[in-house]
């Protein structure tokens, strides 16, 4: 698209000369002598840049460069002054003008000046369109806020977002705690830097601290040079500490320390470092209980705690169940050519009466398979593959087959109970052995045992 300039000056000799100049570049300019005709022009046209001269009848440049602020803040303003005003067009520069170009000026000058403030209307406008796309996928509007309560939790990030205190998100596995960390990021003055996250369950206690803290050199075997921890690379941004209430109690007081004095110091260091962040934390346990059961630092848990957020389960706001399938459905289904018109009645009955154990990740992952697997224009109930009864309060329990033995009875429950809680966490067994409280290799015996396809 041509950049458009628009000229303002009360020479209408200097503003032929610029419109020349500027059309030979490639540019579409359009002069002004009067300054009302020019910001009502500006007003109501799409303009990249204003070249505008500061002494002028009626309104003077700064004048023009208050009201325009108005009606567009980001455009560019470059004003054109005598060597006798300098002093006013620093105060305009002040007051939010791109630059400012000497009378008579050179023409190469004029060139190199608009082209740099042409990159920076350009540069704003595409910060502007990645920061809309980025609320739209990690903002407040990526969450689907139906119920009340989820319009609280809505409130509360808006709120907590215009403060650097620390957050505390608490809910079930799948509730959509990170997703809430990074609109408190989103909507925060911090969003221009980073948002690292780490989950502190997937790390031993040791190689947590290295990973947060950094480590110099020769800290321990395999650290060949220094490395800089996560509080470090937040810096300016913000450090989303996931599963918070898994890590141990040493590791709890060096956190504490951390957050304390907002100073780190690296594994195998001796000089601290100060750090800047802004920290965001979850868990899905009940962190309260876990001060009382001896098992959480109850003076970290009150620095964490600073702005709480509890997340409801999916179960408790069915509101939600379907404005969230239609919001996983559209983002499924722009990848999938050709595109699925929707879903099935039946499948809107089975969506609504689910339990949704998973909550809303156990959500996102049925509808994604059924929009991969679905065979005809239409998602159908069996696309979905959740082995769960759809009705969770759907009358007593069938009785087993007669002759049944005990074991059979208990393998048959068991299967059921695997597979269901499989399904809740898209196939992965990693997830599916620390829900039922197993690890990996006792869930591939159970498996085996079962004659359910370890494999899958």
């Amino acid at each position: 698209m041509t950049p458009r300039i628009a000229v303002l000056d009360d020479e209408p000799r200097l503003v032929a000369i610029l419109e020349m100049l500027l059309r030979r570049e490639g540019y579409e300019a359009r002069g002004f002598e009067d300054p009302e005709a020019a910001l009502a022009a500006l007003a109501a046209e799409r303009f990249d840049l204003l070249l505008t001269d500061l002494r002028m009848p009626g309104l003077d440049g700064i004048a023009v460069l208050e009201r325009l602020r108005e009606v567009d803040p980001e455009i560019p303003v470059v004003i054109m002054t005598a060597h006798a005003t300098i002093a006013t067009a620093l105060q305009a520069v002040r007051l939010g003008a791109f630059d400012y170009v000497e009378k008579p000026f050179d023409n190469d000058a004029v060139r190199a000046l608009v082209a740099r403030a042409l990159d920076h209307s350009r540069l704003a406008r595409e910060n502007r369109y990645l920061r809309a796309q980025l609320r739209g996928r990690a903002g407040l509007d990526a969450i689907v806020a139906e119920s009340e309560a989820m319009r609280a939790v809505v409130d509360l990030v808006r709120r907590a977002a215009r403060s650097t205190a620390t957050v505390l998100v608490t809910g079930e596995s799948g509730t959509g705690k990170e997703l809430v960390a990074r609109a408190v990021h989103v909507q925060s003055d911090r969003v221009g830097g980073p948002f690292v996250a780490v989950n502190c369950r997937a790390l031993a206690s040791s190689l947590l601290e290295s990973e947060l803290f950094g480590h110099e050199r020769g800290a321990f075997t395999g650290a060949e040079r220094a490395r800089a921890g996560l509080f470090e690379r937040a810096a300016g941004g913000t450090l989303f500490l996931d599963e918070i209430g898994d890590v141990s109690l040493d590791f709890q007081a060096k956190l504490l320390r951390v957050l304390q004095e907002r100073r780190v110091l690296r594994v195998g260091g001796t000089d601290e470092r100060d750090v800047d962040f802004r920290l965001v934390a979850a868990s899905q346990r009940d962190l309260r209980r876990e001060v009382e059961a001896g098992r959480f630092r109850e003076d970290l848990y009150f620095r964490l705690a600073v702005i709480p957020i509890s997340l409801p389960p999916l179960r408790e706001r069915r509101e939600e169940i379907l404005p969230l399938a239609r919001h996983f459905f559209a983002r499924a289904n722009a990848a999938r050519r050709p595109p699925l018109a929707g879903w099935s009645e039946e499948v809107e009955k089975h969506l609504v009466n689910h339990a949704w154990p998973g909550n809303a990740r156990e959500l996102e992952n049925a509808i994604e398979r059924g929009v991969v697997l679905a065979r005809g224009e239409r998602i159908e109930l069996e696309d979905l593959l959740l082995d769960a009864p759809a009705d969770g309060a759907a009358g007593p329990p069938a009785a087993p087959p007669a002759g049944d033995t005990l074991r059979e009875h208990l393998d048959r429950a068991a299967a059921e109970h695997v597979r269901a809680t499989l399904a809740a966490c898209g196939g992965s067994k990693a997830e599916a052995a620390r829900r039922l409280g197993v690890d990996r290799t006792t869930l591939y015996r159970l498996l085996g045992r079962l004659g359910m396809d370890a494999g899958a």
